[in-house]
C-alpha cells in the first residue's frame, strides 16, 4: 500500500472526460536487419502470452483516492493493443492514431497504463529498415516526467544483444536492483507526511511575504499576469498531436554562444514560434505569454510518483526581437530557480500549491473560465544519452503526449534522446487550428538564432 501525495491526489481529482489525466510517448523502433519476417508479431505474442505479472509501478491500482495497492486480478487484455495501420502509413496516419487514444480515459477501475504496439509505418528513409511504434500512456498520477522517462529507461536494453523473454511491464524483473530502485520510500506514513507539511509552513509563508514587495517591473511573474488568448479557450476530449526532433548541438551552440542555458533557448524558441502562429491568426495579445514550466525535484534514483514544481516563465512574446526575449525568459527563469534554491522539496511544492492555489481552484471548478494564471505548459525532460534496444530493435526516436486542462489548449513538451530534442505538442484539435504549421515555425526561430549567432562571430552584428 502506497499513500497518494497532494500532488498525485490532484492529478486525480482534476480528470474529467474532457481533460484525462495521462501522459504518454510515442516510441519509434526499427526492426534489425537479420530478423524474422514475424519480428514484431514475436513481441507481441510474448507480452500477450506471459504469465510473469507486472512489476511496480504497472500493478498497482488507486483505491478511494487514498492509496494504490496491488491489483490481485491483473488482465493483460485491458491494458494491451495490437494495432496495424494500413499500409504504407505515413508519420500523419501514425500520429492521427495517437491523438484518438491520447483524448481517451484510462479505466480507473484497474492499473492505470495502457500499451499499444503500432505496425505498418513507413521506414524512415528508403533502404532504411521497417519500423514499429510503441505507444505508452501512464496516469500522471503515478509519475511525472522524469519518473516516466527513466521507467522507459530501466525497462529497455542498452545492448543490441540482449534478449528480453518478459513485457514491457515486468520487464525491470530482469534485474532484481532495478526494481528497489524506482520504489518508493516505504518508511512514509500518514503522520510523517503530516509533520513534515507543517515544518514547512514558516519558510513558505516567509518566501510568500518576500514575493509580496516585489515590483511590477522585476522578473518576478504574478500568477494574474498572463493574457487572454486563443490558447485559453474551453476545451473538448479531442487531441491533435504533432512531433519533430532537432539536433541537440544546434541548441548547445547557441546557449553557448550566447551565454544562456538550453532551456532558456528552448522556451525562446518556443516563444518565437507562439509570436508567430499567433499573428498568423491574428491573435497575439499585446502582453506577453505566460509559461508553466515544471522544475523538477527529484533528488533520488526513483522512477515513481510526482516531484516536482512549476516556475512562470516570461515568454516576452510582446517582444519583436528574439534576442530581448531571450534575456527576458533567462531573468525570468533565474528569478524563479533562486527562490526555490532557498527552499528544500517540500517547501517548494507546498510554495506553489499556496501560490497556485486559485488556479487550483479554477482548474477544479472552472469558475474563472476567462482568467488563467498561465497560458501553456511547456516541459523539458531529459532523456537517456544512450542508444536504447529492444531485442535487438533500435529505439530511433521518442515522442513525449502530456496533459490538458481545461482553459489550457496547447502543451509543448521535449525529450533529448541521443544527440536529438523531440517535441511532442498537444492541443485540442476543435479549438486551435493549424497547430501543424508550429514545427516548421519552431525549426524557423532555431534557424534565426542561429544566423544572430554567426553574425556576431563575424562581427557583423552587436
Amino acid at each position: 500500500m502506497r499513500l497518494l501525495s497532494i500532488l498525485d491526489l490532484l492529478f486525480l481529482m482534476v480528470e474529467k472526460r474532457k481533460q484525462p489525466m495521462h501522459v504518454g510517448g510515442l516510441f519509434l523502433f526499427e526492426v534489425p536487419v537479420e530478423a524474422d519476417e514475424d519480428f514484431v508479431l514475436s513481441l507481441v505474442q510474448q507480452m500477450q502470452n506471459s504469465k510473469v505479472p507486472p512489476t511496480f509501478p504497472f500493478n498497482q491500482v488507486l483505491h478511494n483516492l487514498t492509496y494504490w495497492t496491488k491489483d490481485e486480478e491483473f488482465d493483460v487484455e485491458h491494458h494491451f493493443r495490437h494495432i496495424a495501420l494500413p499500409k504504407p502509413a505515413r508519420i500523419r496516419e501514425l500520429l492521427s492514431y495517437i491523438s484518438k487514444e491520447h483524448g481517451r480515459l484510462l479505466d480507473r477501475a484497474r492499473p492505470l497504463w495502457e500499451c499499444h504496439i503500432i505496425e505498418g509505418i513507413e521506414p524512415e528513409a528508403p533502404g532504411r529498415p521497417k519500423r514499429f511504434g510503441l505507444y505508452f500512456k501512464i496516469h500522471h498520477s503515478l509519475v511525472d516526467g522524469v519518473a516516466a522517462m527513466r521507467l522507459v529507461q530501466k525497462s529497455l536494453s542498452q545492448s543490441p544483444n540482449e534478449t528480453m523473454t518478459l513485457p514491457l511491464w515486468s520487464l525491470m524483473m530482469r534485474h532484481r536492483y532495478e526494481i528497489e530502485s524506482i520504489l518508493p520510500d516505504k518508511k512514509s506514513s500518514a503522520l510523517s507526511i503530516i509533520k513534515d507539511q507543517f515544518k514547512t509552513a514558516k519558510p513558505v509563508f516567509s518566501e510568500l511575504a518576500r514575493t509580496v514587495g516585489q515590483s511590477k517591473d522585476s522578473n518576478f511573474v504574478r500568477t494574474t499576469q498572463a493574457p487572454a488568448s486563443i490558447l485559453n479557450q474551453s476545451i473538448s476530449s479531442s487531441r491533435r498531436f504533432i512531433a519533430e526532433s532537432y539536433d541537440i548541438n544546434r541548441f548547445k551552440n547557441v546557449a553557448s554562444n550566447l551565454g544562456v542555458s538550453l532551456n532558456d533557448v528552448v522556451l525562446t524558441i518556443c516563444s518565437g514560434a507562439l509570436r508567430n502562429y499567433l499573428l498568423a491568426l491574428n491573435e497575439l495579445p499585446d502582453e506577453p505569454l505566460i509559461a508553466w514550466v515544471p522544475y523538477s525535484m527529484r533528488k533520488d534514483g526513483s522512477a515513481s510518483g510526482n516531484q516536482f514544481a512549476f516556475i512562470l516563465c516570461n515568454l516576452g512574446t510582446h517582444l519583436e526581437n528574439p534576442l530581448s526575449r531571450l534575456r527576458l525568459v533567462h531573468d525570468s527563469m533565474n528569478d524563479g530557480k533562486q527562490r526555490f534554491g532557498r527552499m528544500n522539496q517540500s517547501e517548494v511544492i507546498n510554495y506553489s500549491l499556496v501560490s497556485y492555489s486559485w488556479e487550483l481552484v479554477n482548474i477544479l471548478t472552472s469558475a474563472y473560465p476567462k482568467k488563467q494564471a498561465f497560458n501553456l505548459i511547456i516541459s523539458n525532460v531529459p532523456g537517456s544519452q544512450k542508444k536504447l534496444f529492444w531485442n535487438g530493435a533500435e529505439l530511433r526516436a521518442l515522442y513525449p503526449a502530456s496533459i490538458l486542462f481545461n482553459g489550457q489548449a496547447m502543451n509543448i513538451t521535449l525529450a533529448s534522446y541521443l544527440d536529438k530534442i523531440e517535441f511532442g505538442i498537444v492541443a485540442c484539435s476543435k479549438t486551435l487550428p493549424k497547430t501543424q504549421s508550429l514545427l516548421k515555425l519552431l525549426e524557423n526561430e532555431l534557424a534565426y538564432l542561429e544566423l544572430i549567432c554567426n553574425e556576431r562571430k563575424l562581427g557583423i552584428r552587436e
